[in-house]
């Protein structure tokens, strides 16, 4: 039987890589797209044939693509953002229907901060998103306003998601609201 399938969300520097291990450390299986992500970057022959067609050699080096110089493609030219991840998304929605029908655990946590862009939420049975005040984002990695402007507000994910959690307080607190959320997902 699958496990319960929590997406978790939020935006750039919210904490999401911490809510993920606070899951873990709970008991729940966790992955991260990101990860996926990365590991699609290393192994799979098919993305390194479509990026070596759409940019050559230059997005390349030692072997396997360059995420920087890739970064610097996709993010000065939104068409080619788009194709990366016409590219990359259905090869991570794979890899993660994959990973959740072998999970044994009674929840299954997967990182996703593309999740409301890409109308990922309606393949799993709960969201949390994980979010905090622009400013605190913003000190916590430079560079975030750029790049949140194509991203659904957070008012909207909050409005979408079953747990938001404000994170602007401790790592214990944050550990804490992810032990609250796994019991209700356990008790209903």
């Amino acid at each position: 039987m699958r496990p319960l399938a929590v997406a978790l969300t939020g935006g750039i520097a919210a904490g999401k890589s911490e809510a993920l291990q606070a899951f873990s450390r709970h008991g729940a299986s966790v992955a991260s797209s990101d990860e996926i992500v990365h590991r699609l970057y290393r192994e799979d022959a098919g993305l390194h044939d479509a990026l070596r067609e759409r940019w050559g050699d230059r997005v390349f080096r030692d072997g396997e693509p360059n995420r920087m110089a890739i970064g610097v493609i996709v993010f000065s030219d939104r068409d080619e953002l788009r194709w990366l991840e016409a590219e990359l998304h259905p090869r991570v929605r794979s890899a993660v229907s994959d990973w959740l029908e072998r999970q044994t655990a009674d929840v299954a946590v997967v990182e996703i901060p593309l999740l409301y862009e890409t109308g990922g939420e309606s393949r799993f049975d709960r969201v949390v998103l994980i979010t905090a005040p622009p400013e605190l984002r913003a000190e916590r990695r430079k560079g975030v306003a750029e790049r949140e402007q194509r991203l659904v507000p957070d008012e909207e994910k909050i409005e979408r998601a079953d747990f938001v959690y404000v994170n602007d307080g401790t790592l214990e607190e944050l550990d804490a609201f992810a032990a609250r959320v796994l019991e209700e997902l356990r008790s209903s």
